[in-house]
């Protein structure tokens, strides 16, 4: 007896088999909306395997070809704390000050509340589901292709507008060091996004081709550069903390609240793309060893070596200057140690040491925009360009060329306020998710093997989007304005493209045809 649901095997009239029925009803719009990637499948395509149904297309460009496991703990965790300690510190007091006053220090706190829960939920989801795309990814598994495409385009948007925020700091920090050290400015022209003064920014379009060139050589060679730039980066805010703190005063803390607690949610809401580092060390999930243990441990590294940094230099940074002089100032931290010490070689090293920062962070949030691309792309939810790997370095090249080409437009053109907002609303987005799933994947799938589980659950991931939400609420208008246009082109590209090319819709459509012959 030829087994059921086999498609084509059924002789003319005779009745349909049962599979059909389903394989029909989940090409309903809703069903196509909810379908999840099974996580075996996602598992197994880390090593290069198509575990889809047949019928399905290979992964990627090009079958056997995967990404390399090549990352240590030690070198993961320095891409945490590379993508996160900096990615805001060096310029965002100056935005977030004016906003809050000396009670910015409670916006850290709030901040590095809501990541550290999240932070948990990263960690036991990236044990479980050890592979590329991060919250893309696992919402793929959890809450459906729809969500996972929205949850896609936030990261996109995440990682995309946050280098170019990144990008653009870079700019006033090369600019402070060739003036103390050289005497001489790049021409305000060529150094800022355009306006009555500016034509566009040189400098963050230099530092993302430099980030591509490197990111295209090769992800060893990438992480060993970013391990050694971490560790500068931990030395001159150290250093800034040590100066910064001999000259506290602590008048500079009163009125410690003067524009109440909505300027702190502001602020807080503001900052917080500052620990999008814990979203970039999942990304890494296929190139990492043993990541089972590695991706939980790393991202818990990340998240306390970053608070305690974080907050450390925010205490230092306020006690050392009245909080109205952040509002507008270029390369703050710098100008803050020039005016302590009388004498600009503190300042000097530091803006150097921010250069290859700033460097670093730039090189690993483009790496995970990339990561996200190629996790979309194999998926079939982007063209498949965007999933072919160089069969000499195991990097998707094309990717990192279209990447590289959006920030560095973002970069040249548009403002930095405009840019950090935009990158806080995709990663409150985004560590919902997260959270939410963690709720999911425990109720759907509770054998899975976990290397971490969340403690506290459900309640410590409930608490998590409950801050996520609140965080949220504190964006600026413009920002919902921008989530809004990203929201538009998200659907645009998934209902004219990604619905019908899905890896997912493929492994259907051949079993559809089939049956539909038989008859």
């Amino acid at each position: 007896m030829t087994p059921q649901g086999v498609p084509g095997d059924q002789p003319p009239g005779h009745p349909p088999p049962p599979r059909r029925t389903a394989v029909l009803a989940s090409n309903t719009l809703g069903a196509r909306l909810l379908r999840r990637k099974p996580v075996s499948t996602l598992i197994a395509e880390t090593e290069g395997k198509n575990s889809l149904p047949a019928g399905a297309p290979e992964e990627g460009g090009r079958s056997g070809i995967h990404l390399r496991r090549s990352i240590g703990l030690w070198q993961l965790s320095s891409i945490g704390i590379g993508a996160t300690i900096g990615t805001g510190i060096f310029f965002v007091l100056n935005t977030a000050v004016p906003s809050a006053g000396p009670a910015v220090i409670l916006s850290f706190v709030i901040a590095a509340v809501t990541a550290g829960l999240t932070a948990l939920c990263y960690a036991e989801m990236a044990s479980a589901i050890p592979v590329s795309g991060s919250s893309y990814s696992y919402a793929y598994a959890t809450l459906g292709e729809g969500v996972a495409f929205g949850v896609g385009i936030c990261l996109l948007m995440e990682y995309g507008v946050s280098a170019s925020a990144i990008a653009v700091t870079w700019a006033e920090y090369l600019n402070k060091f060739f003036d103390l050290a050289f005497g001489f400015t790049i021409p305000e022209e060529l150094s800022g996004a355009p306006d009555s003064t500016h034509w566009f920014n040189l400098p963050a379009l230099l530092l993302v081709a430099m980030v591509c060139v490197l990111l295209i050589r090769g992800v060893s060679e990438s992480v060993k550069v970013n391990a050694v730039m971490v560790a500068i980066k931990i030395l001159i805010l150290l250093m800034f903390i040590g100066v910064a703190l001999t000259g506290f005063h602590s008048g500079n803390l009163s009125p410690f609240m003067p524009l109440g607690f909505s300027g702190v949610q502001i602020a807080a809401s503001s900052i917080f793309f500052s620990f999008i580092g814990l979203d970039a060390v999942s990304t890494a999930g296929e190139e990492v060893k043993n990541p089972r243990r590695t991706l939980p441990m790393a991202i818990i590294i990340s998240l306390v070596v970053v608070t305690l940094l974080y907050i450390l230099v925010a205490v230092a940074g306020i006690g050392a200057q009245p909080w109205q002089k952040f509002d507008g100032q270029e390369a703050g931290l710098a100008q803050i140690l020039q005016d302590i010490t009388g004498q600009s070689w503190p300042a000097m090293v530091f803006a150097f040491g921010a250069i290859v920062s700033i460097f670093s962070i730039t090189l690993v949030v483009i790496y995970g925009q990339t990561r996200i691309l190629y996790s979309m792309g194999r998926d079939g939810m982007l063209p498949k360009r965007f999933a072919q790997l160089s069969p000499r370095t195991g990097t998707p090249i094309w990717n990192t060329i279209v990447v590289g080409l959006g920030v560095g437009a973002l970069a040249a053109f548009i403002p930095l306020r405009v840019l950090a907002d935009i990158t806080s609303l995709g990663t409150l987005i985004a560590f919902s998710v997260v959270s939410i799933g963690v709720i999911v994947l425990r109720r759907t799938q509770p054998d899975l093997p976990r290397g971490f589980k969340v403690p506290g659950y459900p309640v410590v991931p409930l608490i998590s989007v409950g801050f996520c939400i609140y965080l949220i609420t504190g964006l600026h208008a413009d920002t919902f304005r921008a989530g809004a246009i990203a929201l538009a082109v998200a659907l645009v590209v998934y209902f004219g493209y990604s619905i019908r090319h899905s890896r997912l819709e493929q492994a259907e459509q051949p079993s559809v045809s089939s049956d539909s012959s038989a008859d």
